[in-house]
């Protein structure tokens, strides 16, 4: 099977292409990447002399690119986005450019080309924000009301897949996942900024009272999900991706300085972001019933990993 996957240096794509090429021998993988500031050749490393990892640089909103490599491929695993809330309070309009018009020049070349599947990495993101104190969940089935230009052109790029299903018979599938931690992350993300500030000593940034809650999930059990869906999963569906593991960012930043021996009063809480949502929590039933999927790796044990990680990076 050959695969194209764009966005395939970034945090997750990266961590997928490795998992991928390590566990199939028989799999090619196309590498799409336009290499901005969220994408590292450095994460390729391990994979540069494999000879079924092919890298070609480049943005998914270039057709003729796209197509170029459309030419040869069964399944397309779209993770190419921009992805920080924060810049895309700054600049909107690449986010509406990357994430929903790239997505559209994906599909129009899958539909050409006639893939056997289009997979789009989504986020839990789209669904909004719930409440603090609640045990309300995200399904499949919840409204999408996106908060945040990010979240925004997310929710359009999953529509749009959705449409192309419905209007012109392309096989798809639509996964949306909570927090990701694990090696390779960018260091602006919330984990890395707590390890590598507190490693040197700097202040942490807390955003406003430090009480907004995220799932946390560990890279690699998103990847074995994936994974599933991608050979498993049923066509024009959506499945949730969580690890049931909700964490304040206070009390969770507070966790990371006890790993390392650090004090809490490198916590330092800065002004909020605009529209800051309260609470993102996943149910991720449909996706054990159907296809026997839960998470692997204990937080604990892969947040000291993610710790260790980081500490000799940045040493």
């Amino acid at each position: 099977m050959k695969l194209l996957v764009t966005g395939g240096a970034g945090f997750i794509g990266s961590n997928f292409v490795q998992y991928i090429l390590d566990k199939y021998p028989d799999y090619e993988v196309v590498n799409l990447d336009a290499l901005t500031y969220a994408g590292s050749l450095d994460n390729l490393k391990e994979m540069k002399n494999n000879r079924r990892h092919k890298f070609v640089q480049g943005r998914i909103e270039d057709g003729k690119l796209v197509d170029k490599l459309m030419a040869v491929i069964d399944v397309v695993i779209n993770f190419a986005a921009e992805s920080h809330v924060d810049r895309s309070i700054l600049e909107p309009q690449v986010f509406i450019s990357t994430n929903v018009l790239g997505t559209q020049v994906l599909l129009d070349s899958a539909l050409r080309h006639k893939v056997k599947l289009f997979y789009q990495i989504s986020t839990d993101e789209v669904y909004g924000a719930l409440r603090l104190g609640t045990k309300k969940r995200f399904t499949e089935g919840s409204p999408l009301r996106p908060n945040s230009p990010y979240s925004a052109s997310k929710t359009s790029a999953d529509l749009l897949v959705r449409a192309y299903h419905h209007t012109y018979e392309l096989p798809v599938v639509i996964s949306r996942c909570s927090n990701n931690y694990g090696p390779k992350q960018h260091p602006e993300k919330f984990i890395p900024t707590v390890i590598l500030n507190a490693l040197h000593n700097k202040p942490v940034p807390i955003y406003g009272d430090g009480l907004y809650v995220r799932d946390w999930i560990h890279v690699l059990d998103h990847c074995r999900a994936i994974d599933l869906i991608m050979h498993q999963g049923k066509m024009d569906e959506v499945y949730n991706i969580g690890a049931d593991n909700e964490w304040a960012n206070i009390d969770l930043a507070k966790k990371i300085l006890r790993i390392m021996g650090k004090a809490e009063s490198l916590l330092t809480s800065v002004k909020d972001r605009p529209g800051h949502d309260r609470r993102y929590a996943i149910d991720s039933a449909k996706l054990s019933h159907e296809l026997g999927w839960k998470p692997s790796i204990p937080f604990g044990k892969g947040l000291v990993e993610t710790v260790r990680c980081y500490s000799e990076a940045g040493k």
